[in-house]
C-alpha cells in the first residue's frame, strides 16, 4: 500500500472504501487518481481488500432504491425477453451519480442461459465482426461455436488445455460496427442489429423512462479471469442523450465509475450475473473501467442464477430460442472462468447523420481494450502497439 493513500469519500462522487483497514489509507484527489485505484483492485499479490467495493444486493449508505413507472413496461413485453414483471425489479441509484441506474438481476429464472447462448453461439457469427477477424481467415472464424463445442465440453479443470477458438474471442460488434483504431462508427460498416437484443434493450430503456431509445450498435466483451478493461469514456456515438445499457453474465467483476476526468477517484462496485447498468444524463460520459474479474466463491462453480436448468418455456418461440441442455453444457464450461458483457448504444441522434461527425480521434492509452498498464510502461508501447501485441498473443495462445 506504500506510495499512495485512499480517501474514504468525496463530495463529487468519490469512492467510499468501507470500514476495513483500507479505510485508514487515503488516495488524495490528484493526477490520475483513477489509474491508481484501477491498479489497486487489479493487484493479485497480495490481493486488494474488497470490503470497500459496493455490492448493491447488500445495501450501502451511498445506494438509493429507485421506483420505476409501472406503466412503462407491461408484463407480457417483459416476459418475451425473459424479464420479470416490472414491479419485481430491484433498481438502485448511487449518490453523486445522477443518471446512473443499477438493476439487480431482473431476469426470470433460467433465462440468462438463453442470452449467454446468443452471445456464444449466434452473435459471433457472420456478418458480425470480432477480434479474430483481424488475423484469422474467414473459414476459421465463420463458426466459432461449431469448431469449439466439443473441445469445451471435454475441458478438464485439472489439466492445462489448449484454448479453443471460442476462448480466444475478446469482442464482437453488432449493428454499426465500432472501429477500434479510430474510435468511430460509419454508415458503410453496418449489419442488421439482432431483433431480440433490440427488444431487450427497448424494454429496459422504456422501463427507465427512455421511450425513444434506438438500439443501433452493440459491443460484446468476453472476459477471462486474467482480463481487464482499460479506463475509457464511451463518447464515439453521435448521440449522447440516449442511455448506454450494459448487461452482465457469468462471473462477477469490479466496475469502477469515475468522473468527467481521471483526477476524480472512482467508485468501485460489483457486477454479478444478470445485473444491468444504465448510464444516462450526467453519467453518460463518465470515465469507467473493469480492473478485475472475480470467480464465484468456491471455485469451478457458477452463481446460483446460472445453476438452475435452462428454461424451455417461452410465450414467443420466434423471439429467442430456448437453450438446449447440450448447448448449456458448452456454455457452462466457458462461464466457469469467464464473463460476458453486452453494451448497447444509440449511435445517431433522432434525424441525425454521420456527416455531423467531427475530427477522427486516435486510439489512446486511456481508451485501450483489455490492456494491461504494465504492457505499455515496461515496453514503451502505445495503445496501437499493444493492440498488435494482443492480437499476436491471441493467435499464438
Amino acid at each position: 500500500m506504500s506510495g499512495f493513500r485512499i480517501r474514504a469519500c468525496t463530495e463529487d462522487g468519490g469512492a467510499l472504501l468501507g470500514d476495513s483497514s483500507m479505510a485508514a489509507y487515503r488516495l488524495e484527489q490528484g493526477e490520475d487518481a483513477f489509474r491508481k485505484l484501477f491498479r489497486l483492485y487489479k493487484r493479485r499479490n497480495p490481493p486488494a481488500d474488497l470490503s470497500g467495493v459496493i455490492d448493491f444486493s447488500q445495501g450501502h449508505p451511498k445506494v438509493q432504491s429507485k421506483c420505476l413507472g409501472l406503466s412503462s413496461l407491461n408484463d407480457q413485453e417483459a416476459s418475451r425477453v425473459g424479464l420479470q414483471p416490472l414491479h419485481q425489479w430491484k433498481v438502485y441509484g448511487l449518490e453523486g451519480y445522477p443518471g446512473f441506474l443499477f438493476i439487480s438481476n431482473p431476469f426470470l429464472p433460467g433465462w440468462q442461459h438463453r442470452w449467454v447462448r446468443q452471445c456464444l453461439k449466434l452473435y459471433p457469427c457472420k456478418p458480425n465482426v470480432c477480434n479474430l477477424d483481424l488475423h484469422m481467415p474467414l473459414e476459421q472464424t465463420s463458426d466459432l461455436w461449431g469448431t469449439s463445442q466439443e473441445q469445451l465440453r471435454n475441458k478438464s479443470a485439472q489439466k492445462r488445455h489448449k484454448k479453443s477458438i471460442l476462448e480466444k474471442l475478446r469482442w464482437v460488434t453488432l449493428g454499426y460496427h465500432y472501429k477500434w483504431d479510430t474510435k468511430t462508427y460509419n454508415s458503410d460498416h453496418r449489419t442488421p442489429f439482432p431483433l431480440e437484443l433490440a427488444e431487450l434493450s427497448r424494454c429496459v430503456s422504456a422501463a427507465c423512462g427512455f421511450y425513444n431509445f434506438k438500439p443501433e450498435a452493440g459491443i460484446l466483451n468476453y472476459y477471462h479471469l486474467d482480463s481487464s478493461l482499460g479506463i475509457h469514456v464511451d463518447e464515439s456515438e453521435l448521440d449522447h442523450q440516449s442511455p448506454l445499457l450494459s448487461f452482465s453474465f457469468g462471473q462477477s467483476c469490479i466496475f469502477l465509475l469515475g468522473g468527467l476526468n481521471r483526477e476524480h477517484m472512482p467508485t468501485p462496485m460489483m457486477m454479478h450475473s444478470g445485473d444491468i447498468m444504465v448510464m444516462s444524463g450526467p453519467s453518460r460520459l463518465l470515465y469507467h473501467a473493469v480492473p478485475r474479474i472475480l470467480p464465484f466463491p468456491g471455485g469451478d462453480t457458477l452463481p446460483p442464477c446460472l445453476s438452475v436448468p435452462p428454461s424451455t418455456e417461452t410465450s414467443d418461440p420466434s423471439l429467442i430460442e430456448p437453450c438446449s441442455s447440450l448447448d448449456w453444457e458448452v456454455c457452462v464450461q466457458y462461464l466457469l472462468s469467464s464473463r460476458i458483457n453486452m453494451t448497447v448504444r444509440q449511435v445517431l441522434e433522432e434525424g441525425g447523420s454521420f456527416s455531423q461527425a467531427g475530427n477522427v480521434s486516435q486510439l489512446t492509452e486511456a481508451d485501450s481494450y483489455h490492456y494491461y498498464d504494465e504492457e505499455m510502461s515496461s515496453e514503451g508501447l502505445d495503445a496501437k502497439g499493444v493492440l498488435m501485441k494482443r492480437m499476436k498473443m491471441t493467435e499464438d495462445g
